[in-house]
C-alpha cells in the first residue's frame, strides 16, 4: 500500500494545491483560464507531439486496445441515456460525455507516466485521439443534428470538422505521426524544446483541475450527478476490464493502462460543450467535481488490485 501512496500522492497533492489556491484566492478565475490555455495550447500538445514523433508504427499497432476502449465508451454512453432519460440528442450527448469522457489529457497522462513510465506514451496517444477527437466529434455531431434540424448533413460535417482541426490535442499527435510516416527525425534543438515544454504539462494540468474544482459553486441535481459518477467511475472501468482481459487481445501492461484510463474521472471537455450550448451545465460541473474527488479512492483501489495480482 505504501508503494501505491508514493505513486498517487504527488498526483492528487497537485490537484489539492490547485484547490487550496482557488479557495484561498491566490489564483482567481483569470489565472485558471490562463493556466488552462497554457496546458491545452502549449504544454499538452508539445508532450503529445514529442511522444508521437518518437513512437514506431509497431508500438501503436494495438487494435485490441483501441477496440476495447471504444466499446467501453460506447456501452457506457448508451447506458447513460437509459439511466438519465435525456430530452433530445443535445442533452443525451452532454450527459453521455459526462458518463464516458475520461480526463485523459489533464489527469491520465501525468498519472500513467507516474505509474507506467514512458512505456505508456503510445497508449496515451491512442486514448487522447479517441477522446479528444473521435468521441468529441460524435458528441458535437449529435448536438448539431438537434440544433440544426433544418440544416444539411454537409453543414454539420463541416462544422464538426472545423472544431476538430482547430483542436491542438488532435493536431499535435497528427503532426507527430507525419514525422514518423516520413521517416524523419526531429532536430535535437526542436526535440529538446518540445520535451522541455511538454514537461510542464503534467503539474500544470493537475493544478488546473484543482483550481476548477475549487471555483465551482453551482448547485446541481444530486441524483442525476450520482448516476453519472457511478457510470464513470464504476461501470465504465468494469466493462473495460472484461473487454481488456477476457475479450480483446493485448499485452498485460496495455490492459492495465486501459482499465486505469477508463476509470479516470470526467474530463473538462463536456463542460466546454455544456457552457457553449447552455445545456446541462450544472450536472456537468457536479459530475466533474464529484468524480474527481472520488477518483482518489477508486483509482488507488485499482492500482492496489493490479499490484497485488
Amino acid at each position: 500500500m505504501s508503494a501505491i501512496v508514493t505513486i498517487t500522492f504527488p498526483i492528487f497533492a497537485l490537484i489539492l494545491a490547485g484547490f487550496i489556491s482557488a479557495k484561498a484566492g491566490i489564483l482567481d478565475l483569470g489565472a485558471t483560464d490562463a493556466l488552462n490555455r497554457f496546458v491545452v495550447y502549449l504544454a499538452l500538445p508539445s508532450l503529445l507531439f514529442q511522444a508521437t514523433a518518437h513512437v514506431t508504427l509497431g508500438e501503436i499497432n494495438q487494435p485490441g486496445f483501441a477496440l476495447a476502449f471504444a466499446v467501453g465508451i460506447a456501452i457506457t454512453f448508451a447506458l447513460s441515456a437509459l439511466a438519465t432519460r435525456p430530452k433530445g440528442l443535445a442533452d443525451a450527448s452532454i450527459l453521455g460525455l459526462n458518463a464516458s469522457y475520461a480526463n485523459v489529457g489533464f489527469m491520465g497522462i501525468p498519472l500513467c507516466l507516474s505509474i507506467f513510465g514512458e512505456a505508456s506514451l503510445p497508449a496515451l496517444v491512442i486514448a487522447t485521439i479517441m477522446t479528444a477527437a473521435i468521441l468529441f466529434a460524435i458528441a458535437i455531431a449529435m448536438i448539431e443534428t438537434e440544433l440544426n434540424r433544418d440544416g444539411s448533413v454537409g453543414r454539420t460535417v463541416v462544422k464538426v470538422g472545423g472544431v476538430l482541426i482547430r483542436n491542438p490535442l488532435v493536431i499535435a499527435p497528427f503532426c507527430g505521426m507525419l514525422v514518423v510516416l516520413a521517416g524523419a527525425h526531429l532536430p535535437e534543438a526542436i526535440d529538446r524544446f518540445v520535451k522541455l515544454l511538454g514537461a510542464a504539462a503534467s503539474p500544470c494540468a493537475l493544478v488546473t483541475i484543482g483550481l476548477f474544482i475549487g471555483q465551482q459553486n453551482a448547485r446541481f441535481d444530486r441524483a442525476l450527478v450520482w448516476k453519472l459518477v457511478l457510470l464513470k467511475l464504476i461501470v465504465q472501468p468494469a466493462i473495460t476490464y472484461v473487454l481488456a482481459f477476457h475479450v480483446f487481445s493485448m499485452p498485460a501492461l496495455w490492459a492495465e493502462m486501459l482499465v486505469i484510463l477508463s476509470a479516470l474521472p470526467t474530463g473538462t471537455g463536456p463542460f466546454m460543450l455544456a457552457k457553449l450550448h447552455d445545456r446541462q451545465s450544472s450536472p456537468t460541473s457536479g459530475a466533474i467535481l464529484v468524480s474527481t474527488v472520488l477518483s482518489v479512492v477508486t483509482i488507488s483501489g485499482l492500482l492496489a488490485v493490479f499490484r497485488a495480482s
